[in-house]
């Protein structure tokens, strides 16, 4: 029986082993490859864009990285994340404008007002804005991937159910527009939008295809995801620890949350890649 047991976790540290793909599979190494069945690894970086969530745009100017695998066909593609459970990247961007400006309510009780006006003051005013995949991160995630849509410029390519943190010294760390149990689902075409009024069509673009010798890289490059139909159904919560209840009002306030389809929009620019997992495991 021990040498049994043995055997058994030899196998089980065997299949968690970490991935060092070299060459130019460099790139992949969380791809989720202990899944056997995993037959292509995605890894995308968006350098461009923004996204706008009711009266705030916030432009992309730090990468977004969006990596993991995937397995079946479309359009019943299943994406596993990462398997460090980074799958998107959470980088935060920063807010134009921030905080500036922006006083506290003549309606607060003077003591907060006071909190509040002094942080102010004292020039905690920038705010980051970090988007955040919700549900799993790693195993079997709630992203919708259609590589024939993407490159067909038609229908949803990407779809992303994400909530979105703002982080400053007054709003905490725990301030977030959307939730695990709300998500904002954002669900990105490279083809033309059909959003409701005020906000008019948009188009995205497939980008530039090129392929390795062998066939088993594909780069997509200038590519253009675009989404301005979606609702954030949900408004700030969690924002200013102890004083939520007062800040949260505010933050819905000077972004215009809960805010209706027709408001919002994402825009994601950059490089996609596409590897068979074969090759990568082959590279190591």
């Amino acid at each position: 029986m021990a040498a049994v047991l043995g055997m058994l976790v030899s196998a089980s540290l065997a299949l968690a082993a970490p991935h060092h793909p070299k060459g130019e599979f460099a790139q992949f190494g969380d791809c989720p490859l202990n899944r056997v069945t995993i037959s292509d690894c995605i890894y995308s970086v968006s350098n461009g864009g923004s996204f706008t969530i009711g009266k705030k745009t916030v432009p992309i100017v730090n990468p977004v990285t969006l990596q993991g695998g995937f397995e079946g066909v479309n359009p019943n593609v299943q994406f596993y994340g990462a398997e460090d459970g980074n799958t998107l990247s959470k980088t935060p961007q920063p807010v134009p404008g921030g905080l500036l400006g922006i006083t506290a309510p003549t309606w607060w009780p003077k003591s907060a007002q006071e909190w509040f006006n002094k942080l102010i003051n004292e020039g905690f005013t920038g705010v980051n804005a970090t988007v955040e995949l919700t549900g799993p991160t790693s195993g079997l995630t709630n992203i919708k991937l259609n590589t024939e849509a993407l490159l067909a410029e038609k229908g949803t390519a990407l779809g992303l159910p994400v909530k979105i943190k703002l982080e400053n010294p007054i709003l905490g760390s725990s301030c977030y527009v959307g939730s695990d149990s709300k998500p904002i689902q954002i669900n990105f075409t490279t083809g033309t939008t059909s959003p409701p009024p005020p906000n008019k069509p948009i188009k995205g673009a497939a980008g530039k295809l090129t392929f390795n010798e062998e066939f088993t890289l594909i780069t997509i490059s200038g590519g253009k995801l675009v989404d301005n139909s979606y609702a954030v159904s949900e408004g700030a919560n969690g924002c200013g620890g102890f004083f939520s209840f007062l800040v949260d009002p505010l933050v819905n306030s000077i972004l215009g949350t809960p805010s209706p389809a027709g408001k919002n929009t994402a825009i994601l620019e950059g490089k996609l890649q596409d590897a068979n997992a074969e090759a990568v495991r082959a590279s190591e």
